[in-house]
């Protein structure tokens, strides 16, 4: 459907379920990938195929809360690929159950750096060279939570409230510069560990990662090119 030849993808959280998913769509429309992880060893046993690729780059132990980290990971992609031309960031956690006021503020920060931090340093450090070629697409990965407040996931619904500021504050700054910044807003997605945590749901009404994956694929695309700042609503049938 898009053809993204040529064109270097970094995909952070690379190894989830909707990384792996974002990262097969891009891959069978043509990009170059560099699959970011945390762990030493996920993105080699869930992408052999790309390991010893010149086209790809797997950075792993990589700590999306720690500058340095990031820094070093954008450099060497750079340095192997050339530049970078796409920024998705998938990574991303879920962590509710308790009520505001008993909610332990190791837990807030916790899921504020996950979920927001993490996209904070990521977009840093690809923006700088994004400018220089006076092009680029960000897409970041928000929740249908942004939208409001639930019961018991305040530090949730605040983290994923914050990506879609952070989006719409990048959108503005950096809309005249040929930049596109935009996120999705997923519902449930369908994944192994929610089928489990919720045996009696639905699960045909929640998202597939493959149909978000999709939506990705187009916000990175010279299709969306008119649009910055938008926060899609993708909720499946729910």
């Amino acid at each position: 459907m898009f053809d993204f030849t040529n064109r270097v993808v970094v995909i952070t959280g690379a190894a989830g379920n909707l990384g792996v998913s974002t990262a097969n769509a891009f891959q069978q429309a043509g990009a170059r990938l560099v699959l970011v992880d945390r762990a030493s060893d996920r993105l080699q046993k869930m992408f052999p195929a790309l390991v010893d690729s010149p086209h790809h780059f797997l950075a792993h132990s990589v700590d999306l809360n720690n500058v340095a980290s990031v820094e070093a990971m954008v450099a060497a992609a750079i340095a192997r690929l050339g530049k970078i031309d796409v920024l998705v960031n998938t990574a991303g956690g879920y962590k509710a159950g308790t009520p505001l006021h008993e909610t332990p503020l190791e837990e807030w920060d916790f899921l504020l750096n996950l979920n927001a931090r993490s996209v904070l340093i990521a977009c840093r450090a690809v923006i700088p060279g994004m400018l220089e070629q006076q092009a680029g697409k960000i897409v970041n990965i928000a929740s249908r939570t942004a939208l409001a407040g639930e019961a018991n996931a305040a530090a949730y619904s605040v983290s994923k409230t914050a990506v879609v500021r952070l989006t719409e504050s990048m959108a503005a700054e950096l809309k005249d510069r040929n930049i596109n910044v935009n996120c999705v807003m997923p519902g449930m997605i369908d994944t192994p560990q929610n089928r489990q945590a919720m045996p009696d749901a639905d699960h045909h009404q929640w998202v597939a990662p493959e149909a978000l994956a999709d939506v990705i694929l187009f916000l990175a695309s010279d299709a969306a090119r008119a649009i910055h700042g938008a926060a899609v609503p993708v909720f499946g049938l729910g």
